[in-house]
């Protein structure tokens, strides 16, 4: 019975999986005017309220703030307040905001920076300032929780700087560069970044071991350098900015297993030595690296980009899956 259960779930991801749209998102058309307008990647709003491309959101509270169900590998908690949804649905609203210039759409997303700005939502420091914590284990990474991340961080900068500049709300911005402080400090005491051969490497989910996941990595970018558009002169975030575009460089072809991209390069011994990405994982990246050659007219993002949108073929997919399979019996989430 437990096999068939696992054979029908990966089944139906497979399927879900194959509907995920190329490009994964839309790219915004302006990625450096110091006034914001779309985000890197041009969330729908319809898309990411159902669930389409956020599946874990599963209720809306009052203020119009998302509500995640938590992994199935999480025990005794269902829901969670999860920043990096929040942050995205927030964005989405943004970008229904820019189409409509409406003031009830204005105010539905002002709710968002006054919910990162809300200091029953955040913790804060001297040494690691404005941290958005998420209290949820990741039994993947053998973290217990409660646990900070840059993906989190990102979010909560990309929010409150675009409510700054629609409100000349000063605190938004001051709290977006507190938030940045924990990007200059190791995962093991409290920040959110690794510092690996490579270089700095901005951690999704933060663990004992680095988990150098490549998605969360790539938006932890995006976020710093929201704010380093609208505060060119800031030398902390064009630190952070440069250092991290020059670690992705340095680490990018480890992600490629020769036929599709790893989800990350977590190497501890009780994780998987392959972690393949997803469909629509795979499909985030090669918009993404695509994103940064525009950014940054880096060469290495366009050839990955180009690498693994060829991997995309329905033989390398069925050879993912199996590894993929192997993958999640190992952490348990089969």
């Amino acid at each position: 019975m437990k096999k068939l259960k696992q054979i029908h779930f990966m089944s139906d991801k497979l399927i879900r999986d194959l509907k995920s749209p190329r490009p994964r998102y839309p790219i915004a058309e302006n990625l450096h005017s110091g006034n914001l307008g779309e985000y890197y990647f041009v969330f729908d709003e319809d898309r990411v309220a159902s669930g389409a491309d956020q599946p874990l959101i599963k209720k809306i509270d009052k203020n119009g703030i998302p509500i995640n169900r938590t992994y199935v590998d999480v025990k005794n908690q269902e829901y969670v307040y999860f920043p990096i949804s929040i942050g995205q649905m927030g964005l989405a609203i943004f970008h229904t905001y820019l189409k409509t210039k409406n003031e009830k759409d204005k105010k539905r997303f002002l709710k968002f920076p006054e919910w990162f700005a809300d200091e029953k939502n955040y913790h804060i420091d001297d040494k690691l300032g404005i941290r958005w914590l998420t209290d949820v284990p990741l039994p993947q990474y053998k973290n217990k929780g409660l646990w900070q991340s840059a993906f989190s961080q990102s979010r909560g900068i990309s929010i409150l700087v675009r409510g700054y500049q629609l409100t000349g709300n000063h605190e938004w911005s001051r709290k977006a560069r507190l938030a940045m402080k924990s990007f200059k400090v190791p995962v093991a005491e409290g920040g959110v970044t690794s510092f690996t051969s490579n270089g700095p490497f901005y951690e999704e989910y933060t663990a004992e071991k680095p988990t150098l996941v490549l998605n969360g990595k790539i938006f932890a970018l995006c976020g710093i350098y929201d704010y380093l558009r609208v505060f060119p002169d800031d030398k902390m975030a064009k630190t952070i900015f440069d250092d991290g575009i020059r670690t992705l460089e340095n680490i990018l072809p480890e992600y490629d297993l020769g036929y599709w991209s790893r989800y990350n390069l977590c190497r501890a011994e009780w994780y998987p030595s392959i972690d393949p990405a997803t469909i629509g994982y795979q499909r985030l990246h090669v918009t993404q690296l695509n994103m940064l050659y525009q950014l940054t007219g880096k060469g290495i993002f366009k050839k990955y980009a180009e690498i693994f949108s060829k991997q995309d073929t329905l033989p390398n997919v069925l050879k993912m899956y199996i590894e993929k399979y192997k993958a999640l019996k190992k952490i348990g989430r089969l």
